[in-house]
């Protein structure tokens, strides 16, 4: 099993971003299969908004052994519907025969180095007619301090998340959400050059912010955003 270290220290604060993955939530739901593979799963915080127990099996992949005792932890204590497992690894350890109705990369993909490779291994273990779902940070001109401490390689734009299209998949929805989202990572970015957002700064966002984007993001036809959401279907 392969192991890595996660470097950095922001999921338990985005962990309290209730309203925003409710939000991507509602935007990702259609596409969710009976059995589910979420890349990176980290402290599980997604798997506790987006696994409601209808599915047969939602496998937790976590490479960081720390982090992974974390969601063992969680599945035994009962936080987690039954169906969830875990995993420790990459996709690429999953070996041979291994398939799913959807494989999630949310907020993952952007700290992967080859992330082209990495998509053409998860469309590898996707059934017939699944879903490859990612949700990443939108627009280089936004990457920063914080993007930098927490192992970010890149930032998407619709044309370079599109590129990375593997083999026999179709782009079925791309969006960018949080448009509100994209003058907080700005003023981060030029004026207060944070390595880490504090807790008032996502809690405010979260609870103030995230609910005017939802309306500004259906009104601007979800073309600009902080982050980009990209669902291929997979032949």
């Amino acid at each position: 099993m392969s192991e890595q270290t996660y470097i950095g220290t922001e999921l338990e604060i985005f962990a309290k971003a209730v309203r925003w993955k409710q939000y991507f939530r509602e935007m990702l739901a259609p596409y969710l299969g009976k059995c589910v593979l979420e890349v990176g799963a980290g402290l599980g915080a997604n798997t506790r908004i987006l696994c409601d127990g209808s599915q047969s099996q939602w496998l937790c992949l976590e490479p960081d052994p720390a982090l992974l005792k974390l969601i063992e932890a969680r599945i035994a204590n009962g936080e987690f519907p039954s169906c969830c497992q875990s995993r420790g690894g990459f996709v690429s350890d999953l070996g041979d025969g291994k398939a799913f109705n959807t494989i999630l990369y949310l907020d993952v993909l952007e700290h992967i180095e080859d992330d082209r490779l990495e998509l053409e291994n998860a469309r590898a273990h996707l059934t017939a007619g699944g879903h490859l779902i990612v949700l990443a940070p939108a627009h280089d001109f936004l990457y920063s301090p914080f993007d930098k401490s927490i192992g970010h390689y890149r930032r998407y734009a619709d044309k370079s998340i599109s590129a990375l299209t593997p083999s026999n998949c179709r782009i079925v929805k791309r969006v960018q959400l949080d448009a509100l989202g994209v003058l907080t990572s700005l003023a981060n970015r030029i004026l207060l050059r944070q390595s880490i957002p504090t807790e008032q700064q996502i809690l405010f966002w979260d609870r103030n912010l995230v609910p005017i984007s939802r309306f500004m993001d259906r009104l601007m036809g979800y073309r600009f955003g902080r982050s980009v959401l990209c669902i291929w279907e997979c032949s």
